[in-house]
């Protein structure tokens, strides 16, 4: 017996437009050289950058990785990301039924809004998020300003 669904036409273009993007973001011809550029970025961990008062947030997902994989970078107010996960070796190829979760080199560059001090950047990682906390400089601050 079949179950009636409720069609949901703005589910169904989110799914659409999520199928573009990654099929735009993903290089159509890989090659197999270990440090090529289109090598770079095979997968792009999920990130959230928010404004939170006194400093800009970022949180990315690296599920399985470790922080020795990791790298936290800032150079023209250009912020990046990188790294690399590896396959797990402990299960041999042919005895995998589906395989869904990427790995291999990752690259991710945010543009920051205003020079900030790299000596004050927090990055901090645990249970698979890297979070990176940007101080912003003082002008940039909200000010509360007094009406007489």
């Amino acid at each position: 017996m079949m179950n009636l669904v409720r069609w949901s036409p703005l589910k169904e273009m989110a799914i659409m437009q999520h199928r573009l993007n990654h099929a735009f973001n993903e290089p159509f011809f890989r090659s197999g050289g270990e440090d090529d550029e289109l090598s770079m970025g095979s997968w792009y961990p999920a990130v959230d950058m928010f404004d939170d008062d006194d400093k800009i947030v970022i949180k990315a997902e690296l599920p399985g990785m470790n922080k020795k994989d990791i790298s936290v970078d800032i150079e023209n107010r250009v912020l990046t990301l990188s790294g690399e996960r590896n396959f797990d070796n402990e299960v041999k190829e042919e005895n995998y039924y589906r395989r869904e979760r990427a790995c291999g080199k990752f690259k991710r560059a945010f543009n920051l809004p205003a020079d900030v001090d790299s000596d004050k950047i927090k990055a901090d990682f645990r249970d698979g998020v890297l979070k990176v906390e940007i101080p912003k400089p003082e002008e940039q601050k909200p000010k509360q300003i007094t009406v007489h």
